[in-house]
């Protein structure tokens, strides 16, 4: 997406990047189009409801909707004063973050940590509502006032006795969902994998994948997977989350990262790529300002 001459991180156009087998089906939404001409969109069968929409430009999962039907589809259009995409929704019940790096000058890459993320789920005893079931997690607790928002009076609603319900059904910190350090779990044939994807992504050399999976064997294959997010040089090593880690580990790992960056910066200035300007990197963060008004809320 490109703002008075500058390049934000459009969603949209960094999936262009990725090998198309790797992620869900996505359409671009350009803020104001008629809803009739949005409703042609969905005659492609290969997205259907319910699914996700969310800001082309985003921001900690923000304005981050599932999409149950046409009435919660135009009510999102209608409010949304931004771009957004629409996206299928992945058929694989668990998520990941695999932070890779790899230098401009080698042919090979590395993990260097994996968060996994529990969704914010609820569990049924037959008597208790579910906003009553939300309190009994302080973590989820937080959560009481967007959720209200989001769902209204079905909070209201006693699960059966075991069965669950999925809130928001993607891996966002700061929609309640707990980071787990599965760092332990890197090897050789994971790492052949995500660099397999990675090296034929244009120019990536720094970043975190968030990708869901089924389950970790059929990962470590390359099966039944989906790339949900490709972050670049803002990503956080966002295993540091985990609720057993110090915060002197996190500023380890913070550093160590943040090392990896300016050495892989380097080098690639020495191919040839500019640093980024102070005047362009300001008028980056006014426009990052002005987006994060538009979607904090939403």
């Amino acid at each position: 997406m490109k703002n008075g001459g500058f390049i934000m991180d459009s969603k949209y156009e960094i999936y262009q990047l990725i090998p198309k087998q790797y992620f869900p089906q996505t359409k671009f939404v350009n803020q104001g189009i008629p809803f009739d001409k949005l409703e042609e969109l969905l005659k492609n069968p290969e997205i259907s409801f319910p699914f996700i929409a969310k800001p082309d430009i985003g921001l900690r999962g923000s304005a981050v909707k599932k999409i149950e039907n046409k009435e919660e589809l135009k009510n999102y259009h209608c409010k949304a004063d931004f771009d957004y995409l629409i996206q299928d929704l992945i058929p694989y019940a668990n998520e990941v973050g695999i932070f890779y790096v790899r230098f401009p000058h080698e042919k090979q890459g590395r993990i260097t940590g994996i968060v996994a993320k529990e969704f914010l789920i609820v569990e049924g005893d037959g008597n208790a509502t579910i906003e009553q079931l939300l309190h009994i997690n302080p973590r989820y607790g937080l959560q009481l006032k967007a959720l209200q928002k989001e769902y209204g009076d079905e909070l209201k609603t006693v699960l059966p006795n075991g069965v669950k319900k999925n809130l928001v059904p993607y891996g966002n910190h700061a929609r309640g969902a707990k980071f787990l350090d599965y760092s332990h779990l890197i090897s050789p044939e994971l790492t052949k994998v995500i660099d397999d994807i990675c090296v034929q992504i244009p120019e990536f050399y720094f970043g975190r994948l968030d990708l869901m999976y089924n389950n970790w064997e059929e990962l470590e294959q390359g099966k039944n997977l989906s790339i949900v997010e490709l972050n670049g040089a803002a990503s956080e090593p966002t295993h540091i989350y985990d609720p057993k880690h110090s915060l002197f580990f996190a500023w380890k790992e913070l550093a160590r990262h943040i090392s990896y960056m300016y050495h892989i910066s380097t080098q690639n200035h020495k191919r040839g790529f500019p640093f980024l300007t102070h005047k362009i990197g300001m008028e980056q963060y006014r426009l990052h300002k002005k987006q994060f008004k538009k979607i904090v809320h939403f």
